[in-house]
């Protein structure tokens, strides 16, 4: 399948910026089973400096804005071809051990609810089937839920809260699937909706690397692993890493965001 892409996120300020650095993860990743056919990234109220690699394949694109600048827009836009895998996207290779995906950072530090998750599912020998059941119960201790959370939620406080929206989710299930021994990591990525075009932010999944299949994906918020409607951006080991944007500015001005997403079949 073929998915056409468009994605503005707008900062206006109430006050010139002097002065403000941002990594840019926009880029669809290209591997086996996703082909980007095109891609371009523009940006309005300031400029790409450079453009680099991390260690985690992702595509960063380093942009400043312009001094006392009050807005800033960055639009992406291109097409990306996509085969089904069922989920399946290979074996490990990169620039990090696959042992690294094992690690605890601050969003995914597993607590006794974390714990309690991961026994629940344990007992079942094969990790596919495991990472399918844990997909389905994240599902159901942590209800989707927007706007009730924000991106310095950790996975022990969407399990206490019990509702998240796909960050918090992805974040539970990797915290409970480091918990078993299984590496796990985050996605970011944009997905065609069946019902609309139109969406107001992009989405997130996860990824556990799997004995015999390397990596394959689980999307805790549709209880289904991607198909030709998911399109991988930036993996990292939670969303600090695979954030779309990040990074810092001068100035204490207060700041309005808009984002703007759209994804369709070609």
């Amino acid at each position: 399948m073929r998915l056409r892409i468009s994605h503005s996120t707008r900062y206006v300020y109430d006050q010139p910026v002097p002065y403000a650095l941002q990594q840019l993860r926009l880029t669809p990743k290209s591997h086996g089973a996703q082909s980007v056919i095109r891609w371009t990234t523009m940006v309005e109220g300031g400029k790409k400096e450079l453009t680099f690699e991390d260690s985690h394949r992702n595509t960063v694109d380093l942009i400043s804005f312009d001094a006392g600048t009050q807005a800033v827009t960055v639009t992406c836009a291109g097409e990306v071809e996509v085969r089904e895998t069922h989920g399946v996207v290979g074996q490990h290779a990169g620039y990090m051990p696959v042992w690294m995906f094992e690690r605890v950072t601050a969003l995914t530090k597993p607590g006794a609810a974390t714990r309690k998750l991961a026994q629940t599912v344990g007992g079942e020998a094969n990790v596919l089937k495991r990472m399918h059941d844990l997909m389905a119960l994240t599902g159901e201790v942590v209800k989707y839920t927007p706007g009730r959370s924000h991106v310095k939620s950790t996975a022990e406080e969407a399990l206490a809260a019990g509702f998240g929206v796909c960050q918090d989710q992805a974040h539970v299930f990797i915290a409970a699937a480091r918990a078993m021994g299984v590496p796990a990591r985050y996605v970011s990525g944009y997905l065609m909706m069946n019902d609309r075009v139109d969406q107001d932010a992009t989405h997130a999944w996860a990824e556990a690397c799997i004995p015999n299949l390397g990596w394959v994906g689980f999307d805790v918020a549709n209880s289904i692993s991607p198909d030709t409607r998911y399109v991988r951006v930036a993996t990292g080991l939670d969303y600090a890493e695979a954030a779309p944007v990040s990074g810092m500015r001068l100035g204490s001005g207060a700041e309005v965001l808009t984002v703007t997403v759209a994804v369709q079949q070609q």
